[in-house]
């Protein structure tokens, strides 16, 4: 992985997690404004997401960006909105870094 693949990756991270954000704010208030800068926000991340696809491979760019945000967005929904995880969602999402590192382990050939 290159370090360009990881800094568009905490591009596209921090652009998905903005995202989310606005979109939770929006439930609660039901403000359009806060709707329209989450569906900006969701095409930008989108299209940075092209620019990691061509860096790292549909694969592994999706996945890496998939388990990043699952376990971001979980803090976020922690920290700011008070939501709390069962024990069975928060063994899924110790899955999903144990799958992320796995994925993230270097490897000899690309096929």
């Amino acid at each position: 992985m290159t370090p360009a693949f990881l800094l568009w990756l905490c591009g596209a991270m921090a652009t998905f997690l903005a995202a989310a954000t606005a979109s939770r704010a929006y439930i609660a208030s039901s403000n359009m404004a806060l709707l329209l800068l989450s569906l900006a926000l969701y095409c930008v991340g989108n299209l940075m997401m092209l620019k990691l696809m061509r860096e790292g491979g549909l694969g592994l760019a999706i996945s890496v960006s998939a388990i990043a945000q699952l376990l971001l967005i979980n803090v976020i929904a922690f920290a700011i909105f008070g939501e709390r995880l069962t024990a069975a969602q928060l063994a899924g999402v110790g899955l999903g870094v144990v799958a992320m590192v796995l994925m993230l382990f270097p490897v000899g050939a690309k096929s």
